[in-house]
């Protein structure tokens, strides 16, 4: 009879013991995410905050970003004042020298295939030559939002004109210049200036900043350009 009862009673406890231990894994369980919610929190509030002054005066603080992202209006204002710079030309703002200087802004392998584009541009067959009293000015009608086509990189489509004016043709003629235009993130910004930088040397240099490069240039038509 006693066997009987002490055999109840290990079986009336086994339940409990169950509950019990369910109970103790369920606080553990809760725990764990608690300290991983905090430990979040904490790398957050740790993550170091930079302060960027505006040419306004005005200072903000702005989150860290992964260094292969970008706004995508800077990505934007970069390709534009990019291929604006590299293509508007004069005598006081020579082809030759104007590529010298904004084609660092460009990738080592695309430059000799660009080159020999834009080269075709000017009547003479040669950057180096252009008559005193001709002009060209690239003028952009449309840049499209950057799309993301992997890891730090992006793809802009770009609508513009090139214009050259001379003293004979004040109207100007217009080249198409529609363009597929991919970019890509770089860890350092790859102007320097020099001891005399010129204008275009400041302006390629702040274009620099944003530690972008162009790496493809198709056109627009273009479906194998990636």
């Amino acid at each position: 009879m006693q066997l009987v009862k002490t055999e109840n009673k290990k079986t009336n406890i086994l339940p409990l013991l169950a509950v019990v231990t369910f109970g103790l894994h369920l606080l553990s369980l809760l725990l764990l995410l608690f300290n991983s919610s905090m430990i979040q929190d904490l790398k957050q509030q740790l993550t170091p905050k930079s302060l960027v002054q505006l040419v306004d005066g005005r200072a903000i603080t702005v989150d860290a970003k992964q260094t292969d992202e970008r706004h995508p209006e800077t990505i934007r204002r970069f390709v534009g004042e990019t291929m604006t710079l590299m293509l508007t030309w004069s005598q006081q703002q020579p082809p030759l020298t104007v590529w010298e200087i904004s084609s660092q802004l460009l990738a080592n392998n695309l430059k000799p295939k660009f080159q020999a584009e834009i080269t075709n541009l000017n009547p003479t067959g040669r950057l180096a030559n252009i008559n005193r009293e001709t002009e060209y000015v690239l003028v952009i009608e449309k840049i499209s939002q950057p799309t993301k086509i992997d890891d730090g990189k992006w793809k802009i489509e770009m609508f513009a004109n090139q214009l050259n004016f001379s003293g004979s043709n004040n109207l100007g003629n217009s080249t198409a210049f529609n363009k597929q235009i991919l970019v890509q993130a770089i860890d350092e910004a790859a102007i320097s200036l020099p001891a005399q930088p010129l204008p275009w040397h400041l302006a390629a240099y702040r274009l620099g900043e944003a530690r972008l490069e162009i790496y493809e240039i198709c056109d627009i038509n273009d479906n194998k350009c990636f």
